[in-house]
């Protein structure tokens, strides 16, 4: 039996350009397209590429429900068997574009499916527990490496056999534990690792924990009336009909807005976007977010000596840590050039 394959990429992998392409709605070909040869080539006769879906990233980013819907259609009409997409390695709007589309083609679909991201990518975040993802390097020098792996595994996933632990299958966990019968009980385990540990030898845990990172606090501001302060917020607020597009959930950008001239935010000049909390009395008066009113009260009181010109604004639900800490970054290096000494970051 020759297995049913159809290849998810964007646009760049298609050959229809970079960034100026980027907003391409999506479209179908038949047969292989760019790194499906490769792929092609590895499935040796057992799998057959039968179709390639194609999307801009920005259009899949800025449209997820809508993009969404239209590739799971031209999916659909292949009638696959298995979906692969990518690999997409460190590329957030690639990766997200991966991750969801597997996610929703193994939901709506019922056929498994496998991507390829570098473990940063916030696509990993979003979707390691709806959908297999290959671990790769962090640009596309990987691809070969990125592909055979993804073959190895789609293929075992296509013939239903069964699947040792992540680790070594070569995909990202995904939150699943099974039980089965051990030569050794867990507190034989425990102590022969912590034994190792001891020594000083390699030994594998049988539950990883999440890493995050420590950041030291900045020291405190020893004369208020002195700094200029910026507001920030993750809530949600931005200009009324959201000029920058940012997404309900999931963002993956920030906008920044001259309140130069304004004293307060009023239903007729800000918004709530933010889709994860019922955002009517936000609407109403999105100070209750996003304190302009209040700042200006204590600017003028002179308990700080002036607000920072520009807010910056995101939505944080769903948004994935990678995405938060670039946002971070860049946000407090315009802030430092702007000689900003706080912030205020507001949330829900």
């Amino acid at each position: 039996m020759t297995y049913r394959v159809v290849h998810y990429i964007n646009q760049f992998y298609a050959g229809m350009g970079g960034e100026d392409t980027a907003h391409v709605p999506p479209s179908s070909r038949d047969g292989i397209v760019g790194p499906g040869l490769q792929l092609q080539n590895l499935l040796q006769g057992e799998a057959e590429v039968i179709g390639t879906v194609i999307c801009g990233d920005s259009y899949y980013g800025e449209n997820m429900e809508k993009a969404q819907a239209e590739c799971i259609e031209m999916i659909k009409a292949f009638k696959p068997d298995m979906l692969i997409a990518g690999p997409g390695f460190n590329a957030g709007r690639y990766g997200v574009a991966c991750g969801d589309i597997c996610a929703a083609a193994g939901e709506m679909l019922g056929i498994p499916t496998v991507t390829a991201l570098y473990g940063e990518n916030p696509g990993v975040e979003m979707y390691h527990k709806k959908t297999y993802i290959v671990e790769t390097s962090d640009s596309a020098r990987g691809m070969r490496d990125a592909l055979s792996r993804m073959v190895t595994l789609a293929l075992k996933l296509l013939k239903k056999e069964k699947l040792g632990t992540a680790r070594f299958e070569g995909y990202i966990h995904r939150g699943i534990r099974k039980s089965f019968f051990h030569e050794k009980s867990g507190a034989e385990r425990g102590v022969d690792m912590l034994l190792k540990k001891i020594r000083g030898e390699a030994f594998e845990t049988e539950l990883e924990m999440p890493v995050f990172k420590k950041i030291d606090p900045a020291a405190p501001i020893a004369d208020l009336s002195k700094v200029t302060i910026a507001l920030c917020t993750s809530g949600g607020i931005v200009p009324f009909g959201n000029p920058d597009h940012i997404r309900v959930s999931s963002a993956e950008k920030f906008g920044k807005y001259n309140i130069s001239e304004l004293k307060d935010l009023t239903s007729e000049n800000y918004e709530s976007i933010h889709g994860g909390y019922d955002r009517v009395y936000a609407n109403d008066n999105p100070d209750v977010v996003l304190p302009l009113d209040i700042m200006r009260e204590m600017e003028k009181e002179g308990v700080f000596a002036k607000l920072h010109d520009f807010v910056y604004c995101t939505t944080g639900t769903g948004t994935a840590v990678a995405n938060a800490e670039g946002f971070g970054q860049a946000i407090g290096k315009e802030l430092k050039e702007a000689g900003v000494d706080a912030v205020i970051l507001t949330s829900t």
